[in-house]
């Protein structure tokens, strides 16, 4: 059990001192008087848990496989990692790693002291994480039968070095045995709880680093949820703004509430699923999934709980609501699961949950659907979508790339995008334009002669996200630009105060 490491993978990810002294990593026999350092994995050297991670790479890759694990679970711990393992493992490059457990073990090697990677996570997975940073002396993990956590780690460490002859840096109440047997217990963001548990034992305790209080994991979560994402929920509001309905605003009040937890979920939900992808990305890197901050697990709980508040606000408005904000869950599951995957397909189920807002609010309110709204926000919504596919080609040209990691696209496709982008966002406009000029207009607006103002605006703000995104100035998101963008938000209020004098200004002599 276990396997030596001597030299480090290429572009580790780890500090600079760090890869210096990896690059001359020195065995030493621990019959040399030196106390070995020993360094949990999972929630220790890495913020995840690696078993958490492949498992939703898994699922991500291929989700059939997900009813394949309750068969799995029959063989046990290490039999059930070991399975995982067969199929997919954490990709060590991209694992978010502890700065503090990096210099714990620079240190640890300066002082010619063995560092030892000994882990409950399959022989495998700790393999690649050991030979990608190649500081280690060597690496123990789980072999299949037996499943090294808790008493069987601290059982073989005894084995191996005697009570209180080695250092162990660990996170969980599951370390709690291995502690006590240690000479100095090092704790890795150890919940207060589990300190208390410690502090009883008669060991020396470095406390490393402190868990994050109930305000830093309270913001952790609101980030992943993305509140201002909500802003395209507004959506909801339009069929009854449209229709000169405000009686119906309360309805679809409710709606844009249930729609924004069921959104948060989706984007909770695709974050796990993206998990590698993101970390690839110089700003998605840092998304409290992807950066570590918040457990898988409690990403999965958390995106649940949203889906049943959604469902439970949803039931108090229609059972049409409830029907469309069902399709919009599954059409936005698919999406992360398989559709993201298919060359432009992504960008028309984009464009097409931009729309299902526009259904789900006039469900909510009873307000009937134009053809000219659906028509309009299909193209409009269609050019946004291939907005964003811009951006992120654009984005890979200056990173050097050529390639989408988990999209089917390459950088050459960017004229094709770019022509996605103008079509869509001009035939939205034409829509529009035949619109104004239909006997709809006439009735609902004191002079909707106004409303033909709207349309060159609109040209002008279509136009100038092209080129800002072909330019590669845009950001990830374009709903994000626009309400950060002054020119945006000054084409925006324009049209709305054309939509207002439209209504209430009578024609002019």
């Amino acid at each position: 059990m276990g396997h030596k490491y001597s030299k480090p993978d290429a572009e580790t990810g780890v500090s600079e001192h760090l890869k210096d002294i990896s690059e001359n990593v020195v065995p030493i026999n621990p019959g040399q008087g030196a106390v070995p350092l020993i360094v949990d994995l999972d929630g220790t050297l890495v913020c995840v848990d690696t078993l958490h991670e492949s498992l939703m790479s898994l699922i991500s890759g291929n989700p059939l496989r997900a009813f394949s694990l309750p068969g799995w679970l029959r063989c046990g711990k290490a039999g059930f990692k070991a399975r995982v393992a067969d199929e997919v493992q954490a990709d060590a490059r991209s694992l978010p790693f502890r700065a503090e457990v990096i210099d714990l073990i620079a240190r640890a090697r300066k002082q010619g002291r063995p560092v030892f990677l000994v882990s409950a996570a399959d022989q495998r997975q700790v393999d690649q994480v050991a030979a990608h940073l190649g500081v280690f002396d060597e690496a123990i993990g789980s072999d299949g039968r037996r499943n090294l956590g808790e008493r069987a780690k601290a059982e073989y460490l005894v084995d191996r070095f005697g009570v209180a002859g080695f250092d162990y840096a660990g996170d969980s109440a599951a370390d709690l045995a291995v502690w006590q047997q240690a000479r100095c217990a090092i704790t890795v963001a150890a919940s207060d709880q589990t300190l208390r548990q410690l502090r009883k034992m008669d060991v020396q305790i470095e406390e490393l680093v402190p868990k994050p209080g109930p305000v830093e994991r309270l913001r952790a979560h609101i980030k992943a949820m993305r509140p201002h994402q909500w802003l395209k929920n507004l959506l909801i509001f339009v069929p009854a703004l449209a229709a000169h309905n405000p009686a119906a605003l309360s309805a679809a009040l409710l709606a844009f509430m249930s729609f924004s937890l069921a959104a948060s979920s989706v984007y909770l939900i695709n974050d796990l699923m993206d998990l590698e992808v993101d970390r690839q990305h110089p700003r998605k890197c840092k998304r409290p999934f992807a950066a570590g901050t918040i457990p898988v697990s409690h990403g999965l709980v958390h995106a649940a709980a949203l889906i049943v508040a959604a469902v439970a606000l949803g039931a108090l408005t229609t059972p049409a609501f409830l029907a469309v904000l069902g399709v919009y869950l599954a059409l936005t599951f698919a999406y992360s699961l398989y559709l993201k995957r298919k060359q432009m397909i992504d960008i028309w189920t984009l464009a097409a949950l931009y729309t299902i807002r526009i259904v789900a609010g006039a469900a909510a309110t009873g307000v009937m659907l134009s053809e000219w709204m659906l028509g309009f926000s299909m193209f409009v919504f269609l050019s946004l979508a291939a907005v964003k596919r811009l951006s992120e080609l654009t984005d890979l040209v200056k990173r050097g790339k050529d390639k989408t990691a988990g999209r089917g696209y390459l950088t050459s496709d960017i004229p094709v995008i770019l022509g996605a982008v103008l079509a869509a966002g001009y035939s939205s406009v034409l829509v529009l334009a035949l619109y104004v000029s239909s006997e709809n207009v006439a009735r609902m607006y004191s002079n909707p002669t106004l409303l033909w103002l709207i349309c060159p605006l609109l040209l002008y703000w279509i136009s100038r996200m092209a080129m800002i995104s072909y330019r590669g100035e845009m950001h990830d998101d374009p709903i994000v630009f626009a309400i950060k963008d002054r020119v945006s938000l000054a084409v925006f209020a324009m049209s709305g105060g054309i939509a207002v004098a439209g209504t209430f200004v009578g024609p002019f002599a």
